[in-house]
């Protein structure tokens, strides 16, 4: 696969991914999940207030955040548990074809033990390990709130 970035010298904008946010129904399973996935828990807090409400676009939000750090510094997920206004239920179990931000994919080592790790903090296989293009052995699950996560370990 060939790509073509544009020359983005002497523009101002985007330094780096700082984080994603994911919402989530349980807080404790969401992160428990993360860690065993060797993400480390950098802070929580509760998030509330009007400045909260202006940002966000919603009213009388009261939250609570965990903010996870990957291993190498670079990047940060934020799980969100909403307590008010009450969470709208999507579809947590659309397939990977659906429009929209979707999945996160993270490099690992050793996949099969890893996958055997999480599997007792709820996650499963949404198919199979499989070997792509003698370089990387994929796969995809799904964890807590039906997130949907893709593990890479390189192989060539």
């Amino acid at each position: 696969m060939e790509m073509t970035v544009g020359d983005t010298s002497g523009r101002d904008g985007i330094r780096r991914m700082d984080n994603i946010a994911i919402v989530v129904d349980d807080l404790a399973a969401a992160k428990a999940f993360f860690v065993e996935l060797g993400l480390e828990l950098e802070g929580e807090a509760t998030v509330e207030g009007a400045a909260v409400d202006r940002l966000v676009g919603l009213a009388g939000v009261r939250s609570d955040i965990a903010m996870m750090r990957m291993p190498d510094g670079h990047g940060r997920i934020e799980l969100t548990k909403y307590h008010s206004p009450p969470v709208l239920i999507g579809d947590s179990r659309a397939p990977a074809n659906v429009l929209g931000a979707h999945r996160v994919m993270f490099a690992v080592e050793d996949i099969v033990d890893v996958v055997e790790r999480l599997r007792p903090h709820g996650a499963e296989l949404l198919g199979e390990l499989v070997e792509y293009e003698n370089s990387y052995r994929l796969c995809y699950l799904r964890g807590p709130a039906g997130i949907l996560v893709a593990l890479a370990e390189a192989t060539g």
